[in-house]
């Protein structure tokens, strides 16, 4: 019997979507090249055509629908990886089936499963799974399988999981896990080859009862060990390929519960790793809880002679610090050449017979090194150190800049490499080894090193004296900080960590602890080229493909490209590191202090202030570039973490820039709106995303406690319903997060509620402009008029995810008059005065400080009604601001006492702008490109 294979031609993507869906009798979809044609004149070139693209690490794949690894280049190894790919509205049944498929037509392994659904239930993302066997190659596709076919059998290992009462237990054909279902053991043992290699895994947390003395201060410090507390496990994927385990918990000392964890345990048919992705939720008092410590410990069974056993750090790659517990190098009487080279290669000694007899009759005079520790406390300086065992001094053994955080303890017998990802970049971080001299050593994977000050969470100030509501406009006033007393806290904030374990069967070679430490800090991820992202629509039609077929395009993309360069070198110039920091960036630059206004109020922390994540996502889909979407899924792990609250008060919300993350009393949907993560969960399949994406669902319920125009003077009145929704901020985050739970759910809950408030928009006297505040009935999505008929807008409703939300509900959803009311908003809000006043009866009051990212909405007008003169006003709105129009793609050089090093900088570059200017380039590239003078 034959089965016809489907193929998705390269002629299919380029042509978009429309003509993928019609490839599998799909309706249609959104065109690549659509948006430009919309208002080109005639013969006029689309904007998807691609000639010299922005940097990118490898060209990209002639095929679109071939896979392509991030880095350009297969990786020599991985530990099991996992992404998510994009399909046309239509194609994919809700049971289809996958095939993964080399170039020459072999398949391979592959585990599959259901990430996102259009509305008429067709797939419109799936996640997919390899085991470390596979590393696809050119040519290489994922592909539907005909109507009713199942997925081919395929040779290798596959996951097994056994369930029993107390534990359970995962077998990936090379290591075997046990999992007892709840108390203080993690993971209760690690076999390979019926040998224990790692077992009674645990978190640990110190916590001091007051911040770290200062000044010389003799005060005591108490210091309470607190372990991590199973509560329950569940399994969430059980193979063939790959099998995710969830623990979740608390941790404990003595009666007292707190700190809630959740850790996924990833495992991969034929590996031998064990990924952990471990988040945890401050929720102590921070006037009294000062953590001193966090991090995951575990014993490693030891069975070699103690010159047999190897101790490994990776520094600054490739370089790899490589000692032994006893060292037989550099003695007196040298043992023998055999005997050095062997245990410098990390190989069992030459017997014992063969040894100098000076060495052999004196060898229990030579130290045994137990206890070794590798510490990251700043971001250019690690220290390693060791001492023979407790109660005896440490010795000094090496400094580097920056470790790659990975070390290994072990022998010929077995042993444990582990490593924790952004090491550095996550200080202060620490990797330690105890009782290496022992049966069993002890290794302590620390998240925050207990050798650095206690984690001081407390407000950065004591109010100031804000205590009013004036006093607290004052404050605004001069350093653009909201603060209400109260709401400057961490509790409910989190951060999470991916920690890494290899249960080996013996020392590898040190280019193999070197790839290890690679495949730790730089995980290989598979993704699909920018035409498919593109053509599918999946995420809207506002971007694409970079296109520099004419001087004035050419100017914009390497505008573009500066921008994302420079913010990447300010990362590293400034040192935004650190374990709360790291991913986010500043929001404004002090050029008096040569130095970005960390500690001045609302312009310090950026906190995703009008929506850099966006700007990053979209540089990436349209680009393929590596170090965009690493830049981006850094900031989406801390925005995701830090800045959005994951329980009590605020729970849902996060919070407006400041100098700390959380030290903003604006607690608002537009930072934790899922607008701005969506990406990296479809994307890479992260599951931990996906946990706040469902948390979202329902963070509109926050605003019938917290008002959100509480501020507001006059204060709107209390409306119908029960709360009061801003038509940008708030509801327009709100359908990012609607949207995400209807299409990962199917649920059509979400949905009703998206349309019931597009209708209650169309239906208000002005549109948007009649909704600017409005009343909201958080059970029904429905909102209420509270302007009559006054026409206002807010220069922030659309910066927020707004505009790319009504884009992709307008390709789902047919609701009457609500595109009509988003066109009269695009088309109004940069129009002058006298034209508002004549369709609104009065201007809207709008500021006017954001024209340029404003003008991607008279571009969209444009597009839409296939406007041209619209679309030449939108061109000139965008280059209306001369202070990015004119300035030089250039930084310049400070030094000398002016600052306290030297500096490259530019100083006419804010964040706000940065963001706004990038995402209104792309945007109006997109729809307006054919429109663009001196193309």
């Amino acid at each position: 019997m034959t089965t016809k294979r489907i193929d998705l031609t390269r002629r299919q993507f380029v042509a978009g979507g429309a003509a993928l869906g019609a490839a599998a009798g799909a309706g249609p979809a959104v065109a690549a090249s659509a948006p430009a044609a919309a208002v080109a004149a005639p013969g006029a070139a689309g904007t998807a055509a691609a000639s010299a693209a922005s940097p990118s690490p490898a060209t990209p794949p002639a095929d679109p629908l071939a896979l392509r690894w991030l880095d350009g280049q297969p990786p020599a190894r991985h530990a099991g990886r996992a992404w998510g790919l994009p399909w046309p509205r239509g194609q994919c049944a809700r049971d289809q089936a996958f095939q993964l498929r080399d170039a020459q037509g072999g398949t391979h392994p592959l585990q599959t499963w259901p990430l996102a659904w259009w509305p008429d239930g067709s797939l419109k993302w799936t996640g997919h799974a390899i085991p470390p066997a596979v590393i696809p190659g050119s040519g290489w596709q994922v592909q539907p399988l005909p109507t009713g076919q199942a997925a081919p059998a395929t040779a290798g290992p596959v996951i097994t999981v056994e369930e029993s009462a107390e534990h359970i237990t995962v077998d990936t054909g090379v290591i075997r896990c046990e999992l007892p279902r709840r108390g203080p053991v993690l993971i209760r043992r690690v076999q390979r080859a019926g040998v224990e290699i790692l077992r009674n895994g645990r978190l640990l947390a110190l916590v001091d009862d007051q911040p770290a003395p200062a000044d010389h201060d003799t005060a005591r410090v108490l210091t309470t060990r607190c372990h991590g507390e199973v509560e329950s496990l569940t399994i969430e994927q059980r193979g063939p390929q790959r099998a995710v385990l969830r623990l979740q918990g608390r941790h404990r000392a003595g009666s007292r519960q707190w700190l809630p964890f959740d850790l996924r345990l990833y495992l991969h048919a034929g590996g031998d790793a064990l990924r952990l992705v471990h988040s945890f939720v401050f929720d102590g008092d921070p006037q009294r809880d000062f953590i001193r410590g966090l991090g995951l410990r575990f014993e490693v069974p030891l069975r070699d002679a103690l010159h047999d056993r190897h101790v490994r750090f990776a520094g600054e790659l490739p370089g790899l610090w490589a000692e032994a517990v006893r060292n037989l190098t550099g003695l007196r009487r040298d043992p023998g050449a055999a005997v050095r080279a062997a245990q410098l290669a990390g190989q069992a000694c030459p017997p014992l017979e063969s040894f100098h007899p000076s060495v052999r009759r004196y060898l229990e005079r030579i130290p045994t090194w137990g206890d070794i520790t590798l510490s990251q406390l700043a971001p250019d300086a690690f220290q390693i150190r060791k001492r023979t065992q407790p109660g005896q001094s440490w010795v000094h053994a090496a400094w580097g800049r920056r470790a790659a955080g990975l070390g290994y303890i072990g022998g010929p017998s077995g042993g444990v490499a582990f490593g924790q990802r952004d090491f550095w970049q996550r200080h202060p971080v620490q990797l330690d080894i105890r009782g290496a001299h022992t049966a069993r050593a002890e290794v302590t994977l620390w998240t925050w090193s207990p050798e650095a000050p206690a984690m001081d969470l407390r407000p950065y100030h004591d109010g100031l004296g804000q205590d009013t509501h004036a006093k607290q406009l004052e404050g605004l006033e001069v350093t653009y900080e909201d603060h209400e007393p109260g709401f400057d806290t961490p509790v409910g904030v989190g951060r999470s960590h991916e920690l890494t374990l290899f249960a080996l069967a013996a020392t590898p070679p040190r280019e193999a602890l070197v790839q290890l430490a690679h495949t730790v800090q730089t995980p290989a991820l598979l993704v699909a080229a920018p035409e498919r992202y593109l053509a599918t629509g999946v995420f809207g039609r506002l971007w694409s493909l970079p296109d520099r077929s004419s001087p004035a395009r050419a100017a914009l993309e390497d505008r573009l490209d500066f921008l994302f360069d420079f913010y990447r070198q300010e990362a590293e110039q400034r040192r935004w590191t650190g374990f709360w920091d790291h991913g986010d960036i500043r929001h404004t630059y002090d050029a008096d202090r040569h130095e970005w206004r960390y500690d001045v109020g609302g312009y310090a922390w950026d906190n995703s202030e009008l929506s850099p994540d966006l700007w990053l996502w979209l540089a990436f889909l349209r680009s393929g570039r590596a170090d965009i979407f690493r830049f981006a899924e850094a900031m989406v792990r801390h925005t995701t973490e830090v800045d959005t609250y994951h329980l009590g008060r605020f729970a849902g919300l996060g919070t407006r820039h400041g100098v700390q993350h959380w030290s903003d009393s604006a607690k608002q949907l537009r930072i934790s709106t899922a607008a701005y993560r969506r990406h990296y969960h479809y994307l890479t399949t992260d599951e931990r995303t996906g946990d706040v994406l469902h948390l979202l669902r329902n963070a509109d319920q926050q605003l019938l406690a917290l008002d959100p125009a509480r501020k507001i003077v006059p204060r709107p009145p209390k409306p119908p319903g029960n709360g009061l929704m801003g038509v940008g901020t708030d509801w327009g985050s709100m359908l990012a997060n609607w949207l995400t739970e209807w299409e990962r759910s199917g649920d059509a809950r979400w949905r009703d509620k998206i349309r019931r408030g597009m209708e209650s928009v169309a239906a208000m006297p002005h549109g948007f402009f009649s909704a600017a505040t409005a009343g909201y009935d958080a059970a029904t999505g429905e909102l209420f008029n509270v302007q009559g008929q006054r026409a206002t807008a807010s220069h922030l409703s659309a910066v927020f995810g707004l505009v790319e939300m009504v884009d992709e509900l307008l390709a789902l959803l047919d609701v009457p008059g609500f595109e009509a009311a988003w066109l009269q908003y695009c088309r109004l809000y940069n129009a002058p005065a006298d034209e508002q006043r004549r369709e609104l009866g009065m201007p809207h009051g709008g500021a006017t400080v954001l024209g340029v990212g404003h003008s991607r909405l008279t571009a969209y007008a444009a597009w839409r009604l296939k406007d041209a003169a619209l679309a030449r006003r939108a061109w000139a709105e965008f280059r209306n601001d001369r202070r990015w129009s004119a300035q030089p793609l250039a930084r310049k050089r400070t030094e000398g006492p002016a600052v306290l090093r030297p500096v490259e900088e530019a100083p006419w570059i804010s964040t706000n702008d940065a963001a706004q200017w990038s995402l209104a380039a792309i945007q109006n590239l997109a729809l307006i490109g054919a429109q663009l003078s001196g193309d």
